[in-house]
């Protein structure tokens, strides 16, 4: 029988084969969840065999991942700016890069006592629950298109115990504020982009995804909602394509926002940061 560190090694291989960006980091990943080890038991017990039953699960797992099904949906749970989260089709999975949004946010409600967020095209809950986790005075709302998400949402504000407060509707629909942070990670990929995307792609929700021809639209509405809805001196905080924050924070100015952008850690400007006039 095949020893922990072979297995390993050969599930690499059959990830590699199909394609699969990390091999070798899902490997190991699936690996000590097949047979619930820590990372260092993997090491440290490298030269033991699996029992049968926990081969079974990691070769189902390998067979899983190299359909290109999401990694993060096979391990069910993730943890992501200080907060555990489940993740499964009903949501976006939340993105590393993500958690610089939240940095940001926080940052922007530094100084400010019990401040009022808002939270659009929540997800998973991520971005409101990660604010929550770090602000325990700030008052939260969230709210998602998608019955599914919200759902979703729900759940990990349970697993968390973190009071947010969940709302149905598109964009700002029923939520007049005043918020002192509006934020948002809304889909905003051009709908061209579909045709060349990841395989893993397929196992997100669409409309989470696509913001009409240049990748825009949703945000643009976003902006519109907003501006009514943020108390003096609110801001505005999105991710967006690194293809598009420069420009929409170039519309931003010419409606009359202060509007900027900012770098995430690969030196991409991804983030728009936005505050009505004067």
């Amino acid at each position: 029988m095949a020893a922990l560190r072979d297995l390993w090694r050969q599930g690499a291989a059959q990830l590699q084969a199909a394609g699969v960006p990390s091999p070798e980091v899902d490997a190991r990943a699936l690996l000590t969840l097949a047979l619930n080890l820590s990372p260092t038991a993997l090491l440290t017990r490298g030269h033991e065999a699996a029992p049968p039953e926990g081969l079974a699960r990691y070769e189902a797992l390998l067979a899983q991942r190299a359909a290109r099904v999401p990694l993060q949906h096979l391990l069910g749970e993730v943890d992501w700016g200080g907060v555990r989260l489940r993740t499964d089709a009903r949501a976006l999975v939340p993105r590393p890069e993500t958690e610089w949004l939240l940095h940001l946010t926080l940052q922007a409600l530094a100084g400010q006592g019990a401040p009022r967020v808002l939270d659009v095209g929540t997800g998973t809950g991520a971005l409101a629950l990660g604010l929550k986790a770090a602000r325990a005075d700030a008052q939260v709302w969230a709210t998602d298109l998608s019955g599914g998400a919200l759902g979703l949402a729900r759940e990990n504000a349970a697993l968390n115990t973190l009071a947010v407060t969940f709302v149905a509707g598109d964009l700002l629909s029923g939520l007049p504020g005043p918020f002192d942070v509006i934020v948002s990670n809304p889909p905003y990929l051009p709908e061209a982009d579909a045709t060349g995307a990841q395989p893993e792609v397929a196992f997100d929700p669409p409309l989470a995804l696509y913001a009409g021809p240049d990748g825009l639209a949703v945000a643009r509405r976003l902006a519109e909602q907003a501006g009514a809805a943020l108390a003096p001196g609110g801001q505005l905080l999105l991710e967006l394509d690194p293809r598009n924050a420069a420009p929409f924070a170039a519309e931003l100015r010419a409606l009359g926002w202060h509007a900027a952008t900012a770098p995430d850690l690969a030196a991409r400007e991804r983030f728009v940061l936005a505050r009505r006039g004067p």
